[in-house]
């Protein structure tokens, strides 16, 4: 009988984890799955936190709908009747001590009309013109290996992207546009400027598929922890939490799974779902070292703060901010969470939840910060972008210190070297999760299928490591 095992039980690793079962139970293939888990609980950046009337995610907070339309794993679960969706309305970039709205007809800042670039509050008549060289030009030269931040400035001017592209996109891909690559944010730009002859016309031909305008995310009701639950059910005996793997090794063609309780385990397949800088030092391979050094991190601090006043002071079509200077406010962003998921605030009070990113200047003054420290940070950005000075009910606070994944030029290519010597090196283990393939939810489900199925094939091939 041959073992998979799936390390590492974040959401790619469950999602592996539920198609290796999924594929067993169709085909009654006579093969033992093991979880393992180095923390007392399933779900990594996915923890749900309730506090009396509020509900908090510590981590990411919802799932792009569109990027799961074709997946029907929310059903398999049955969890279809507990989904809810974000309330519609405006966000905003905060700039020049005041709240202006981004352009409704916009996809990550970028206009999605002529008329929504005209409309902007955030850029100049100049800037406008200088976006309009989009219409006319045509792209020789960038590919999707370049620079998005070079790619956008070329065609759509500097003014426009720093404005209103930079802060938005930034926030989602927590780095620098000239440091990211095309493929790794919006690879559907290219494609769109050849097919369309234009950026903006090719987003506008494709509303439908953004869904400007519509409910763009989805939730559940009892919180994000409710997918890791499902994802949990049915799985304790095949599941080992809080243990650690300490190194993996090969002996006689198979993987020897070493646990720092110094128990070993044995496995011809394994998914190593864990973050690169985990990864690397169970592998203990020199041959790995170039190409995990080349894998890069950014940090996070979320903070949650929640008062015993109505939803309703905040601007009325408002769902969150966006921070356009480093000099203004501490904090990157600030979703109003009461207002765009209703399902957290059974009260209708409200609940807020400010984003420090290391690209910040201010974060090296804030990271040191303990609880109190960074509460009172929180609260003065509060006090400075929304003009609320009343006392918190509930706070939560979580620091995701060095594990934010930064896609950078070099990114893919680390990625594909790390395939191919994994291959040779390391037959059978598929490296999975977040450093590698992209940091939201969907993105790792998707990855944590994709991984699956590459074992099952080699299964259905015949192949082992043991046939080397």
């Amino acid at each position: 009988m041959k073992t998979i095992i799936v390390i590492g039980g974040g959401i790619t690793g469950l999602s592996a984890m539920h198609e290796f079962r999924k594929w067993r139970k169709a085909t009654g293939a006579a093969v033992r799955l093991l979880l393992i888990e180095a923390s007392a609980q399933l779900g990594g950046k996915i923890q749900t936190v309730r506090h009396q009337q509020f509900v908090m995610e510590t981590g990411a907070d919802s799932i792009v709908a569109r990027k799961i339309d074709d997946m029907n794993v929310i059903e398999e679960l049955g969890l279809k009747g507990d989904v809810v969706y974000n309330a519609t309305g405006r966000s905003f970039i905060y700039a020049g001590g005041d709240l202006k709205p981004i352009p409704d007809d916009a996809v990550f800042g970028i206009p999605a009309s002529i008329e929504s670039l005209a409309k902007s509050t955030l850029v100049s008549a100049e800037g406008k013109v200088a976006a309009l060289k989009d219409l006319y030009t045509k792209n020789e030269t960038f590919t999707k290996e370049d620079s998005v931040g070079a790619f956008l400035e070329y065609f759509l001017g500097s003014e426009l992207v720093e404005k209103q592209i930079a802060p938005v996109l930034s926030g989602v891909y927590s780095g620098n546009l000239n440091e990211l690559t095309i493929a790794s944010t919006l690879p559907y730009l290219i494609d769109y400027k050849e097919q369309y002859g234009s950026i903006i016309k090719g987003l506008e031909a494709n509303k439908q598929k953004f869904r400007i305008g519509e409910k763009k995310f989805f939730s559940l009701k009892n919180g994000m922890g409710s997918l890791i639950d499902a994802f949990q059910a049915g799985l304790t005996e095949e599941l080992l939490i809080n243990t650690k793997v300490c190194r993996i090794d090969k002996d006689n063609g198979r993987y020897h799974v070493h646990l720092d309780d110094q128990d070993m385990i044995e496995a011809d397949y394994i998914v190593l779902s864990i973050p690169h800088t985990a990864a690397e030092p169970i592998l203990a391979d020199p041959s790995l070292t170039e190409q995990f050094s080349g894998l890069k991190s950014s940090s996070l601090i979320s903070v949650y703060v929640g008062f015993d006043v109505p939803d309703s002071v905040l601007p009325a079509d408002g769902t969150g901010f966006i921070t356009a200077t480093t000099d203004e406010l501490s904090c990157n962003a600030c979703t109003w969470t009461s207002r765009k998921w209703e399902h957290t605030s059974k009260s209708g009070n409200l609940l807020v939840r400010l984003f420090y990113k290391s690209s910040h200047p201010s974060y090296a003054l804030i990271k040191d910060l303990d609880h109190d420290g960074l509460l009172k940070v929180a609260l003065s950005d509060i006090e400075k972008g929304l003009g609320i000075t009343a006392e918190p009910v509930v706070n939560e606070i979580t620091d995701w210190t060095g594990q934010m994944p930064i896609y950078s030029i070099t990114h893919p290519r680390s990625v594909h070297a790390l395939e191919s010597i994994m291959a040779d090196v390391f037959p059978g283990i598929i490296l999975a999760g977040c450093s590698y393939y992209g940091a939201g939810i969907s993105d790792c489900l998707k990855n944590g299928v994709d991984s699956a199925r590459k074992i099952i094939d080699l299964l259905k091939e015949g192949y082992s490591p043991t046939n080397e």
